[in-house]
């Protein structure tokens, strides 16, 4: 049985020490012996504005943050699971991305965030990521890691059932959700995470940043993994002040056995309803 470090921190428009913050994440991790580490949506930075976004956006091949994760996976023999910020071909905007990252410091995945996050509520902020980000035009098929098959996502995706279960149809034990979440919205968090647990039968990781960012960004936390059955199986403490890592279990055949016992998959009525593939 293989171990998932799930993590959390504080993302600011310093690169250097955000660098600083994931390189040192990726150690513990491995020192804990956990084959896989999951860092936060927007990892590489948290800017306060998109002029400041679209200066720090970097291509992949020239993504000095992310060469700096590579280089990690690699020096800690451990895979990494990344979220970061890609330069785009459209003009004033980027890409939000999702990077996973072998123990050899290859990028085996990338996925582009596909649902764009809009809210404007009378105690919340006021955001519309379409105006900043471009959405993704596909679904990245799950990829083979030491913990799992695993199926990966961004953030406001975890709303939309659907690419889950896409994943979980094209094979996928284990959804992953690098996050930001809002503190209004954390209200749904552990909700949803859950949910997509129990209904796709399977584990779900969801990294997270978490506390005040800038004077507009401020972020949940509660980083945590999920185990198929819906049980939070580990959490990041509430605290902003301080990285924050959990450890779990990734026991496959602990899956196996609850989809076997309730097939619930096999159980669908195709004749009633499109499936999802």
């Amino acid at each position: 049985m293989n171990f998932a470090a799930v993590t959390q921190f504080c993302a600011t428009d310093d690169i250097e020490k955000n660098t600083k913050v994931c390189v040192d994440l990726i150690k513990q991790a491995a020192e804990h012996r956990a084959k896989m580490v999951f860092l936060p949506e927007s990892s590489d930075f948290m800017s306060s504005s998109q002029d400041q976004m679209l200066k720090l956006a970097a291509p992949l091949d020239s993504h000095a943050f992310l060469n700096n994760i590579r280089r990690a996976a690699k020096e800690h023999n451990i895979w990494v699971s990344v979220g970061v910020h890609e330069s785009s071909s459209e003009p004033k905007k980027v890409n939000n991305i999702h990077v996973i990252v072998n123990d050899k410091g290859d990028i085996v995945s990338i996925y582009r965030k596909t649902h764009m996050y809009s809210s404007d509520m009378n105690d919340g902020p006021t955001v519309d990521e379409s105006k900043s980000t471009t959405p993704g035009d596909e679904i990245t098929p799950p990829v083979d890691t030491p913990l799992g098959k695993m199926g990966s996502q961004i953030c406001y995706d975890l709303r939309y059932p659907e690419i889950s279960i896409k994943l979980r149809n094209k094979g996928a034990e284990i959804l992953t959700f690098p996050s930001a979440f809002t503190p209004k919205t954390g209200a749904h968090w552990e909700i949803l995470l859950r949910a997509r647990a129990v209904e796709n039968q399977a584990f779900v990781i969801a990294s997270g940043q978490i506390g005040q960012h800038n004077e507009k960004r401020e972020s949940f936390g509660h980083a945590m993994i999920v185990d198929p059955w819906g049980t939070v199986l580990a959490e990041c403490a509430d605290n902003a002040e301080i990285p924050g890592m959990a450890i779990a279990p990734i026991d496959i055949g602990y899956l196996k056995q609850i989809r076997k016992e309730q097939p619930v998959f096999e159980n669908r009525r195709y004749d009633l309803y499109p499936k999802i593939e």
